[in-house]
This record gives C-alpha cells, structure tokens and sequence, in this order.
C-alpha cells in the first residue's frame, strides 16, 4: 500500500471501549463478544481504540465495585489523561442496569459534559436532529433495570424452590456444619469446600455435620444451656478457656453463643429467607412467617427435643428481659425500694437484686430524679389538673395542649409539679424548665411530702432566663422565695 492511501485509510477519530460481564448474565454477554462486536464497529467508523477496560464478574447495579469503569470515568473522562472523543458501550446494559434509570443517564452526562461521547455500538450514532433518540436511549435503560428485576424474582423463585425441598440454597453453611453434593439419585457424592459448587445442574446440595471438633462443639453448648443452667455468657467464657475457636475464628462471646442457641438449622430443618437483601439493597430481616422452612432435611447435630427445650428457655428469658425493662416494671420496682427504705439513690438502686442500674433509669426517663417522679405520676398529673381548673376558674381563656398550656393565645405555660426527694434531714426538688420553643414560662409546683403531695406554692422559669435544672432545697427558704409567686397574680402579670 502505497503512503498516501495508508494515510487516506487512517483512523481520524480515537476512543476507548468499555466491557462489563456479570456472573449472571449469558454467554452471548461474554467480555470477548461485546470486544469483538465493539472492534467492528469501530473499524467501520474509523475509530481508533486506544485503550479498552472491562469488568468481569460485576454487577451493573451500581458502579461500586466496577474497578474499571471508576478508572475509565475519574482518570480519562474527568482526568483526561489521553485524548480521545468516544466511549464505546455494545449496549445501554454493558453500561449498567441501574435502578434509578437517571444513574445510568447521569453517567452518560458526566461523559459528555467532558468532551467524550458514549456510543451504544447496537444503537449507533445519532442523526442529525433525532429527536427520537433520547426516547430510545430512555426505554433501553428501563428495559436494562427491568432485567435486573425479573432475574433477581427469577432467581428468588428458584432458591425458594429449592430451600422448600430441603436443599441448600446458597451461601456458606452454618458453623459445625458442610455443604454436602448429592447426585441426580439424591446420593451423596462429595463435600464441597469453600469455593467449591456443583456442576450439574440436576445435583442438588444439603447440609451435614462438618468438622467433629465444631460438632462437638455445638452440641456442648446447648448442653450447658438446658442441661446445666449456664447464661450465655458463661457458656462464652467456658469456650474461650477451652480456647475453642468461635465462628469465623474469632472469641466466643453472648451474641455468637445467642446465635448458635437459636439455629434451627441444628435440629435438622432448612430454613431460607430469613433476611433479604435484593438489589443491592440493604439487609433486613424477615418475618418469621416468611421464612421458607423444610423440616427432616437433614441429619441434625441436636435432637429436635432438646432444640425445643432451648427455644422455650430463651423465650421465658426473653419475656422476663423485656418485662424487666419495661417502663411499667421499672417505675414498680422503684416504689417499692422507695417504699422499703424512704428514699432514692444510686447506691439502693445498684444494691437491689433484679433491677436495672441507675443510668438505665436516667437513660430511659432522661434523667434518675424524672424516674423518681414517675413513680407519682398519677397524683402528680392529678395536681396538674387542679392547677388548670384553678386558672380555668378565674375567667382566663386558655387552650390544654398535650402537656402545656396556652393562654389568652398569647403566652404558653408549662406546669411541673414535683415530689421532693428526701436526703437525710433535708428534702429538694429538682426542676427542669422546658427548653421547648413552644413554651414560654415553666411553673414549677413544689409538693410536700410523698404521703400528702399537697402544693406548697408556686415558682417562675421563664425559658430564656432557665437552661439548665433547677434545684430547691428545703433548708434554702430565701432560693425558694426568690422564684415564688401566687398564681393567678403571675398568669394576670404576664397577660398584661
């Protein structure tokens, strides 16, 4: 060839090639296929590809993971470290089948916006003034995320079929247990190991006890558990000083002794979709009646009895766990140390058998002396109450919220009243001015003592000028003076 025609029949236009191939998708996708179709259709437009990237095994779901395509955007889209003008695509869903089809619009955008066209070699270059072009690219990437869609149902389909048959579904077996291949006649062949999967598509793959060690393992805790009364906890601590690897290697501890406890997989049922996690979504857990169960699937490593026995424990632990932090067996709990000793404090609340510690009490109540008020919330309400039909009474128009009140439509009290908490020889009440936008003014009530919680007066927190609580002891009279007022004189003052 002589060098003009050399030169004639030289590429004029550069570009680079992107391939993606998941492990889903069919042969006819493969990464040598789109490269082949996307070299000849860049050699009938005179494109030179000056460097191709591809993505094996990846999901076109979302771009993380897509090591190549990143480096194809960031470093020669955005970076521009060569010169070219085209970004060869075989088609919308070798770009991606993302499910937000603006993800896949956006992409392309950002190609653009740099310079670089992308072109779907099965779709071609756009006309001249083609206006049915964005619709085209638009309903391929619909199609591309329903794809995604229908397969991830056909997928799910398939594994629930499979489960509900008591076969393995997917995923690494449960600790002390392998995966074990079973031919066309449902006999076993051979144990799978980690990355190991069968190759036939009529075998079908179970679960068996795996390791003896892990085995034994097993079977010792629930041992423990039924047999022995040990918490979990102990159960942990037993098996780290045998040091006997927990699952994944690691130090046994409550959790993974909890975990191991509730596995009916043990008892020889096959249990799928216990959690779910589509799409590249995040995992959540399913309901119960969800799971897909088949019950004698499998040899167990427990008995189903003592499986029973142990579910029926933790479920009695379960109810008491949650009775004794419940707000109700709180608040009980605390009349009655205060009932047994007159008083309050850290100290009786950690020495009590059965309770919950004192910052449990400040956590759920937002603080220990809110906790002791509610064990008087009822005559405590009861006051509050009183004092409204007090202010009712006096011909003041006022409007009851859920726990303050607003006046004349003009201003909005808070009304706390509050038992004192005894200390020795002296008693204090202790006041949170609300901090809420909606309320101006907090009235605080002091009550007498817990027998009678009769009011004793009335004291004055304005928000702007109250941030923090407010403590009043019964030795400091002249502190309690400094805030009182009658209670119709302040509503009348601050109505003028």
């Amino acid at each position: 060839m002589r060098l003009w025609e050399r030169t004639k029949n030289a590429p004029t236009r550069r570009g680079v090639a992107y391939y993606r191939h998941s492990a889903q998708d069919r042969q006819e996708n493969s990464i040598e296929i789109q490269q082949e179709q996307v070299r000849k259709f860049a050699a009938e437009n005179d494109i030179e590809i000056i460097r191709e990237f591809a993505d094996r095994g990846k999901s076109g779901l979302s771009v993380e993971g897509r090591d190549s395509f990143n480096e194809m955007l960031h470093e020669y889209v955005e970076g521009r470290k060569a010169d070219f003008a085209y970004v060869l695509v075989l088609d919308v869903s070798r770009w991606g089948r993302f499910q937000e089809t603006d993800l896949s619009a956006y992409y392309t955008g950002l190609c653009l916006q740099n310079g670089k066209q992308v072109v779907f070699t099965t779709i071609g270059f756009p006309k001249e003034n083609d206006l049915l072009h964005g619709l085209h690219l638009s309903i391929e990437r619909y199609r591309a995320a329903s794809y995604s869609r229908e397969l991830s149902g056909k997928v799910w389909k398939g594994c629930a079929k499979i489960a509900s048959g008591g076969y393995w579904a997917g995923g690494s077996p449960p600790y002390g247990m392998c995966r074990l291949l079973l031919d066309e006649k449902r006999q076993p062949v051979q144990t799978l190991g980690r990355g190991e999967h069968k190759a036939i598509h009529n075998q079908r793959v179970t679960l068996a006890p795996g390791d003896e060690k892990e085995v034994e393992t097993v079977r010792r805790v629930f041992q423990l558990f039924v047999n022995e009364h040990k918490t979990p906890e102990m159960i942990a601590g037993t098996l780290n000083d045998m040091e006997r690897p927990a699952p994944g290697g690691g130090r046994w501890c409550r959790a993974t002794v909890v975990a191991i406890l509730g596995n009916e997989m043990y008892a020889g049922v096959m249990i799928w979709n216990k959690t779910s996690q589509k799409m590249k979504s995040h995992s959540r857990p399913n309901p119960a009646g969800d799971w897909i169960r088949a019950e004698g699937a499998f040899e167990p490593i427990v008995p189903g009895e003592l499986f029973h026995q142990t579910q029926a424990i933790l479920t009695a632990q379960e109810e008491a766990r949650i009775r004794k932090y419940s707000d109700a067996d709180m608040i009980l709990r605390l009349r009655e140390v205060h009932e047994r000793y007159g008083t309050i404090t850290g100290r009786l609340v950690a020495a009590t058998k059965e309770m919950v510690s004192a910052s449990t009490y400040a956590h759920r109540f937002h603080s220990f002396d809110l906790a002791y008020q509610a064990i008087f919330r009822e005559v405590v309400e009861e006051r509050r109450k009183q004092i409204i039909q007090t202010i009712r009474g006096a011909a003041i128009e006022l409007e009851i919220f859920d726990d303050f009140v607003v006046i004349d439509n003009y201003f909005s009290i808070a009304i706390q009243p509050t038992v004192p908490i005894a200390r020795g020889y002296e008693a204090s009440w202790i006041f949170h001015p609300d901090q809420r936008a909606q309320v101006d003014l907090t009235i605080g009530v002091p009550l007498s003592c817990p027998q009678k919680c009769d009011v004793l007066g009335y004291l004055a927190f304005p928000r702007l000028m109250f941030k923090q609580q407010v403590r009043i002891n019964s030795t400091a009279s002249d502190t309690a003076e400094l805030y009182a007022y009658p209670l119709l004189a302040l509503i009348e003052e601050m109505r003028k």
